[in-house]
């Protein structure tokens, strides 16, 4: 009795058919392999990169007492009517930007627009938020006084600021831009 051979699972033209579901052109091997290596190389790349430098610090509790020290020289300074000394916590190319008015550049206009204030007493100024990095920080606050204007009765003014201070070189936060508006309507 002769024994018979298995048939295998693949006959000679089967196998053929099924080797040509698998070849592969070569374009299409390396398209193959770019896909998949670029986004690994960029990955890689990417990772080797050094670390960006940090940016400015944020400000320290030193920084924000000299802010605070700078506000009340202000506030002291205004009260008694001391304008070279209000001026000296402004930088030396300060803008001030008061309402109704053109802005008023410099430490030595500034001086002598505040000289043209009327009368006030009772000034009080209250920071309400400070924030900043490296040399630069931002003042936020509200302040309110009794004006007197020439021949009037006395006003009730409040309003609020918003000033951008720098930082300077013996530490000092002065005033480098300045802007103020009153919570009271205009006048008709």
């Amino acid at each position: 009795m002769a024994r018979e051979e298995p048939e295998t699972r693949h006959s000679g033209e089967k196998f053929a058919a099924d080797a040509s579901l698998l070849s592969v052109t070569k374009e299409e091997n390396t398209m193959r392999v770019l896909v998949v290596a670029t986004p690994l190389i960029l990955m890689t790349l990417a990772a080797c990169q050094p670390a960006p430098p940090p940016g400015p610090a944020m400000l320290s509790d030193a920084d924000k007492a000299g802010i605070e020290e700078t506000t009340r020289a202000f506030g002291k300074a205004f009260e008694a009517k001391d304008w070279a000394g209000v001026a000296a916590t402004y930088t030396e190319d300060a803008i001030l930007l008061p309402p109704n008015a053109a802005a008023v550049k410099g430490r030595a206009a500034i001086q002598e627009f505040l000289g043209s204030f009327p009368p006030a007493s009772n000034f009080q100024i209250k920071t309400v938020e400070v924030d900043g990095r490296g040399d630069l920080a931002y003042v936020y606050g509200t302040y309110s006084m009794t004006i007197t204007p020439e021949g009037a009765d006395p006003v009730e003014e409040s309003g609020k600021y918003l000033e951008i201070r720098q930082k300077q070189a013996d530490g000092s936060w002065l005033l480098h831009r300045d802007m103020f508006s009153s919570n009271m309507p205009a006048a008709q």
